[in-house]
């Protein structure tokens, strides 16, 4: 026993040794005399492989020829892609996200989008809100609400940089709720009040999506209703609407990112139109990387 323990303890201490070393090479700054590949083994950090932004950015590798160059995309999710930038910028070590405004981390980080001449990301999207048929006959007052339900970036930011700071989701909407009177009172004028009525949202778990879903699940709540959330990847979603699983989502970014979701479910769904204009994807970078302002500057020179 005291032999396979020691044993173990040993390649405790190679793995450690072997963490911290690695961990150790990648701490060296960004340096703009250097080739940017190199410096970050070639790789842009992503996200959950379902998201459109994913599909959009193995397209830019395309269409940027930056495969022949050996780029690739890194599947990982939204809080390791977070907390990877969040470490990189603390050591102003060089890296490439995935990147989605509105979000928390164009607040806190110094974060700029790349531009993207080739116009791979489209341009400004917009967020919808997607309902099941029969909504409005089954739940008029639901319906109004959510058709009603429209926000500012910068109003979702408001609750997405709570909730990144540790506050719970639902208690992040209350605040904003509670602060928000006049906001809130042009979604619900008129409506009448339920008592106990089910309803379901469904959303994916990115903070946008949290942030907005939990505003919704909470007017919904103090109108009568007894909201159901429930986080799932983006393909499920769609269809849990589409086959009446569920009775909304308010995470529906369109033209490009849900566009493919949004084409094979038509005619299963309704459409209430944006409830947030004026949000963005494509790749960002923080602003340190100042010669770097361009996708087409991942290129090897």
């Amino acid at each position: 026993m005291i032999k396979k323990n020691k044993l173990i303890a040993f390649f405790t201490l190679i793995g450690l040794v072997t963490l911290l070393s690695a961990c150790s090479s990648q701490t060296k700054p960004y340096d703009a005399k250097q080739k940017l590949g190199p410096q970050i083994n070639y790789t842009i950090t992503g996200i959950d492989a379902g998201a459109g932004i994913m599909a959009s950015t193995q397209k830019a590798l395309s269409t940027y020829h930056l495969e022949g160059q050996n780029w690739q995309l890194q599947t990982s999710s939204t809080a390791a892609m977070t907390s990877t930038l969040d470490k990189a910028i603390a050591d102003k070590r060089p890296i490439v996200i995935t990147g989605w405004q509105p979000h928390w981390m164009f607040t806190k980080y110094p974060i700029k989008f790349l531009k993207d001449p080739k116009n791979v990301f489209g341009q400004a999207e917009h967020i919808n809100t997607i309902v099941r048929k029969g909504l409005k006959k089954d739940m008029p007052e639901a319906y109004t609400i959510l058709d009603r339900f429209h926000w500012t970036p910068a109003e979702m930011s408001k609750v997405m940089l709570q909730v990144n700071d540790g506050v719970d989701p639902e208690k992040a909407a209350k605040d904003w709720i509670k602060a928000n009177p006049k906001q809130v009172a042009k979604w619900t004028k008129g409506v009448k009040k339920v008592h106990g009525t089910k309803i379901k949202v469904t959303y994916v778990a990115w903070d946008s999506e949290i942030a907005s879903t939990n505003v919704v699940a909470e007017v919904l709540r103090q109108q009568g209703y007894e909201p159901t959330i429930q986080a799932m990847e983006i393909q499920p979603m769609w269809a849990s609407v589409a086959t009446k699983a569920a009775d909304a989502q308010v995470a529906a970014w369109l033209p490009k990112t849900s566009g493919l979701y949004y084409k094979d479910y038509q005619g299963k769904f309704e459409d209430l139109g944006p409830n947030l204009e004026g949000a963005k994807v494509g790749l960002a970078v923080p602003k340190y990387m100042t010669n770097v302002n361009s996708i087409d500057d991942l290129k090897t020179k």
